[in-house]
């Protein structure tokens, strides 16, 4: 089922499914912010990826000496969430764990997912509660797809990021799926980076972002488009668009949590970039979107 909050400025549709937003419009324009799943090219808008992000080696990881299938990203996506409250400009999702999720991940949490307007921002915030005994380990992140608006006059190569604060980061290679750890390095994200279809030829740019209030940037020069996200205390942000099929959209992507290296074990207890949580407690991380017309 689908969901809508809405003020002045935007127009935000979000479905139970996966907690997934699945429309931003401007309420000035109509003009659709959020890739609309052509299932030709990639078939999902901005999922929500719980309690894995990227890809496990085999697809799988062995906890307690027990071994656990998982696909990419996790199962959150692919699940009805709950509403656990709704007014105007905001809604709160939940997910908890069942006898299905157990078969893949065996803890017990609360998954809250809160959307919320504040005049051209939009806030995604994440909260976990582990719900075990023991401790709850995971990963989480979003996975937003933006509409670039290329037309006769403007073309993909148009348009570019930029990143708040200007300095290098260190960005992480993907060998097939996995960190090539060892061929990290230092990139030049204090200078703009030209958007193209070519840019993601080896998967997504990964950068290590070390606790700094990140805000990268889509925008471009031949018009007021831009789209801020702000990702506050994420770790790591990955840059994706599909390659080699290619369209007009591009993910910005916070992440708590990364993909498995290549020299992975598969044991969740030592996967680098997880989360661990004591029982009873919770965390709380997120990213906010800001959304500015071409007018």
């Amino acid at each position: 089922m689908d969901y809508t909050i809405k003020n002045s400025i935007l127009q935000v549709v979000i479905s139970s499914k996966g907690a997934e937003i699945q429309s931003v419009k401007s309420q000035h324009t109509d003009y659709e912010y959020i890739w609309q799943a052509n299932p030709s090219v990639w078939q999902r808008h901005a999922p929500i990826l719980f309690p894995f992000v990227g890809r496990l080696k085999d697809d799988q990881y062995t906890y307690q000496g027990k071994t656990y299938h998982m696909s990419q990203h996790g199962f959150a996506r692919d699940l009805d969430f709950a509403v656990e409250h709704q007014d105007g400009e905001s809604i709160t999702f939940l997910l908890t764990d069942s006898e299905e999720t157990k078969k893949s991940y065996p803890f017990e949490f609360e998954l809250r997912v809160n959307y919320n307007l504040l005049n051209n921002l939009l806030e995604e915030n994440f909260t976990v509660t582990n719900k075990t005994d023991g401790e709850l380990i995971f990963a989480i992140g979003g996975h937003p797809g933006f509409n670039i608006p290329t037309s006769e006059a403007t073309s993909k190569e148009d348009f570019y990021f930029s990143t708040k604060p200007s300095l290098a980061r260190v960005q992480i290679p993907l060998k097939g799926a996995f960190l090539d750890w060892p061929n990290r390095s230092l990139a030049s994200t204090n200078s703009l980076i030209t958007l193209s279809d070519h840019l993601f030829k080896h998967d997504a740019l990964i950068f290590q972002l070390r606790g700094h209030d990140n805000r990268v940037s889509l925008k471009t020069d031949t018009s007021n488009f831009h789209v801020n996200v702000w990702l506050r205390d994420a770790p790591f942000v990955g840059v994706w668009s599909q390659y080699p099929q290619t369209a007009d959209f591009v993910c910005i992507e916070p992440w708590w949590g990364i993909a498995d290296r290549i020299d992975s074990k598969g044991k969740l207890e030592e996967k680098y970039g997880m989360n661990h949580l004591a029982p009873g407690n919770t965390f709380s991380a997120g990213f906010s979107m800001a959304f500015h017309d071409q007018d």
